[in-house]
Formats: C-alpha cells, sequence, structure tokens
C-alpha cells in the first residue's frame, strides 16, 4: 500500500486543520505551465499510461538518466511498456526526490491506485492503470476539472496559430485555456533558425518593423483573454540603445553570425522594449532567471530543446535588473512583474529588490515567483517561504504554479499548500504568530487561489 496518508508532510495538527479546512478545497489557477493547447482542444481519450505520465515529461528523463537508464528506454524506440517499467523501477529508490512523491500522489489520485511504486509492483501498476483508462473517459479535459482547475495559462510563441483558443472557448469546459504571450524566438537573436522565426511575422526589414510586428501579435493575444507574458533569460542584459540594437538586428537578418557580446546588446533593448509594451496594454510579466540551457550539444542535436538538458546558471545580473526595473518605473512603463529565479544563492537578493518597486497598483506588484523548476521540491519551496517572509510579505503572494508538460502535474500544488500550512502550523504551535486559525485561514485561501485571480484580473 501506499505510504501517502492523510497528513502526508503536514507536521502538526494545527497545520493538519489549516490544509483540510482551508487549502486543500481551494480551485487552482494554472497561471505558468506548458499544456499542449491542441492536446486540449482534441481532448483525445488516452491510450495508456505512458501517453500521460511520460511522454515528453523531462523531469522523470531526467531521474533517469541519473540512474543510468539507456536512452532507449527513455525516448528511444523501446515500448510505452518497457519505458514506463523501467520507470517504476528508477522511482522506486529515488527517495527525497520530488518526484517520489508526485508520481504516487498521481497514481492514487488520478487512477485510484495505492499500489507503491517500484519494480516489483510495475506490471500490476500498468495493468491497473490501463485498465482505469479503458473503463474510464480520461482525456484532457477530465484530468484539469478533476483537479478543480479554473484557468490554464499556456506558454504561446508570438507567432503561434490562435484560433486553437476560440475553438476551446467553444468546447463549455469548465476551465479557462488563455495563452501567455513569449517573444523568447524572436529574442534568442543568436540562435540558428532565428531568421526562419522572425520570418513567420511577415515581411520585417528593420528593428522598428520587428516591434511592430510584435505589438501586432500581442494584440492578436489579448483578444483571445492573453493577461500574462513570459520572458526568459539566463541574465538580464544591460539596456542598449535602439540604434545598436538596430546594428545587430540587421546584421543577423542579412544571414551573418552574431557575437555573444552583440547578442547581449540586442537582448538588451528587446527586454526593455517587451517590459514597456506589457506595461501599455497592463500585461503581467513572468520573468524567468537562472537557467543555462542545452548544456548537452549531442543530445540537443539529437532530440531538440526542452528535453532535460538544462540547468541552473551561477549568472548575478541583480544589477542589471536593478537597472531594469529603476528605468522602467521612472518612465511609469513597470508592469506588474512576477520574478521567477533558478538559482536559491539569489533568493534575498531578488527578493529585496523587488520590495524597492512596489506600488498601490496591485497588491504585491513585484512578486517573487514560487519555487519554480529545480527548485519546486521539499527544501526549495520551504526555502522560499522562509526568504518571502523573511523579507517580503507571505499575504501578497499568488502561490504555486506547474510549469509542466503534464496533465497529471496539478498535484504539485496539494503538495505545495501542505509544505505552506506545515510552514505556518510550525509558527502557530512555536507561539510565533497569531493563534486565530479562521484569520490564518483567509491568508491561507488568497494564496492558494484568491491572489492570483486578483492580480491577473481573470474571472
Amino acid at each position: 500500500m501506499s505510504y501517502i496518508k492523510e497528513n502526508f508532510m503536514l507536521k502538526n495538527k494545527t497545520a493538519e486543520k489549516l490544509y483540510f479546512d482551508y487549502a486543500k478545497d481551494m480551485p487552482i489557477i494554472d497561471y505558468h505551465c506548458h499544456l499542449p493547447e491542441k492536446q486540449i482542444l482534441e481532448n483525445k481519450k488516452f491510450n495508456d499510461i505512458f501517453e500521460i505520465w511520460l511522454s515528453g515529461d523531462h523531469y522523470k528523463w531526467r531521474l533517469m538518466r541519473n540512474y543510468g537508464i539507456d536512452e532507449e528506454y527513455i525516448t528511444g524506440n523501446k515500448s510505452n511498456k518497457e519505458k514506463f517499467i523501467t520507470y517504476c523501477k528508477v522511482l522506486g529508490t529515488a527517495f527525497g526526490n520530488p518526484l517520489y512523491h508526485w508520481s504516487q500522489v498521481e497514481l492514487k489520485e488520478f487512477f485510484n491506485c495505492e499500489l507503491e511504486i517500484n519494480e516489483e509492483n510495475a506490471e500490476q501498476i500498468w495493468d491497473w492503470c490501463n485498465e482505469y483508462i479503458r473503463i474510464n473517459d480520461i482525456t484532457p479535459q477530465s484530468l484539469i476539472e478533476k483537479s478543480d482547475v479554473t484557468h490554464v495559462f499556456t506558454t504561446n510563441e508570438i507567432f503561434d496559430d490562435l484560433s486553437t483558443f476560440t475553438e476551446i472557448a467553444k468546447k463549455g469546459y469548465k476551465f479557462k485555456v488563455i495563452p501567455a504571450f513569449r517573444a523568447d524566438k524572436i529574442m534568442n537573436i543568436e540562435a540558428e533558425k532565428y531568421n526562419e522565426f522572425v520570418d513567420k511575422l511577415g515581411e520585417v526589414k528593420t528593428l522598428s518593423d520587428l516591434e511592430s510586428k510584435i505589438e501586432e501579435r500581442l494584440k492578436e493575444f489579448i483578444k483571445v483573454g492573453c493577461v500574462a507574458a513570459d520572458v526568459a533569460l539566463q541574465a538580464v542584459c544591460q539596456i542598449s540603445e535602439k540604434s545598436d540594437a538596430e546594428k545587430v538586428f540587421i546584421k543577423r537578418r542579412n544571414g551573418e553570425s552574431v557575437t555573444e557580446k552583440e547578442s547581449e546588446i540586442f537582448k538588451g533593448y528587446l527586454t526593455y522594449y517587451l517590459f514597456k509594451l506589457y506595461a501599455k496594454y497592463n500585461i503581467a510579466t513572468e520573468l524567468h532567471v537562472g537557467a543555462m540551457r542545452n548544456n548537452n550539444a549531442v543530445m540537443l542535436e539529437r532530440l531538440g530543446l526542452d528535453t532535460g538538458y538544462d540547468s541552473i546558471a551561477e549568472d548575478n545580473s541583480i544589477k542589471l535588473m536593478s537597472r531594469l526595473f529603476d528605468r522602467l518605473n521612472t518612465e511609469n512603463s513597470l508592469p506588474k512583474t512576477i520574478v521567477f529565479n533558478l538559482n536559491p544563492k539569489m533568493n534575498t537578493e531578488i527578493m529585496t529588490l523587488i520590495g524597492c518597486f512596489q506600488s498601490g497598483e496591485a497588491k504585491g506588484k513585484l512578486q517573487y515567483g514560487p519555487a519554480w523548476w529545480f527548485l519546486d521540491n521539499k527544501v526549495g519551496m520551504e526555502k522560499h517561504l522562509e526568504d518571502l517572509t523573511a523579507t517580503g510579505h507571505i499575504g501578497a503572494f499568488i502561490g504555486m504554479l506547474t510549469d509542466s508538460r503534464s496533465f497529471l502535474s496539478y498535484p504539485r500544488h496539494h503538495y505545495f499548500r501542505r509544505i505552506l500550512c506545515s510552514y505556518l502550523g510550525e509558527l502557530i504551535e512555536n507561539g510565533e504568530m497569531t493563534t486565530d486559525l479562521k484569520f490564518v485561514g483567509k491568508v491561507v485561501k488568497d494564496i492558494c487561489y484568491n491572489n492570483a485571480i486578483k492580480y491577473f484580473g481573470v474571472k
């Protein structure tokens, strides 16, 4: 039987009361994820547990690679069953890894199966889950609705087809699917296929042409409900003059490669331009920093982007982030911004910086985003809460996200909620804060859902 019990990760009775009375039944707003909107629209029934659990999930792929599993059993030609059985074998000894918890919770939550995940039970779990899928209507819609999700913000490149969102809106789902605007492929000027991406926007000869196309596309995103944009940087670059960025852009459009310095010049200007644009249209900006991407050139060539070969960067761009925020603020063009930091060494630096640019425009106008990617584990979440409460204001926090490509990832919200309630429960039982659980419970509800709904302005 599963080791996941009702009081899982809840350290005391106060934590249990906060979770079960206030956190557990709150809906979910998934304000940053990578779910494929076309799959949500098609809403096809899944064929087997592998399709839902392992296909495209590079969190699980990395775990298998760390155990020395051959790539044939991960992204190669082995059968779905062989890959699934191998994952169960690997997971059985991954004590302390968040996947060790998440996978067990997902098995119970979505398939009513309480077998412990390990090599011995793998075959039985495979048969159990596939029979459950055969009998029940397991589709993207059913999984999202079962998790009580009200809003899904997918992450979409600037040139993506938006008709999918119009069609989803006609489906009558109990949740809304909204695109978040992402211009990374227009930002990353050093990329081999950069000009191909720019060409998808139409005729673009100058940097002013590019700016116009970006604004046109943002307006189209807004028409289908967009309220958030995503900016992903390894590190914030110095704001450059438009004339300097123009020279780099023209050089690249002429088919020439650019140097690292030239790439930084272009990114520094375009980041500034995008933030101003998002402020103009009241788009909440999700700034992701600290990821060093595509470390393994061999596997990048073999599998492509986002396949589990990224890591945490050591870049410290806090001064440049300060200069970006300050200039935007001076020009009255600083949008609501969530800073997702991947390097835990930078937690307090970023947390104290965003405290310099708050205003009455919104509760927590600048947010220190939740523990993200390599940090969305027990240790990372606890450290995040410690740093947030020490130098910020937990009552303004907009809570957890999934940042996932998996339709089964929503228990991660409850993983966070249990950690949150345990954190507050310990403070209460240690006599370090109010014992008014009704009052604290309202704050818990706000963190779980209400703050994010108000922050993004969705209904």
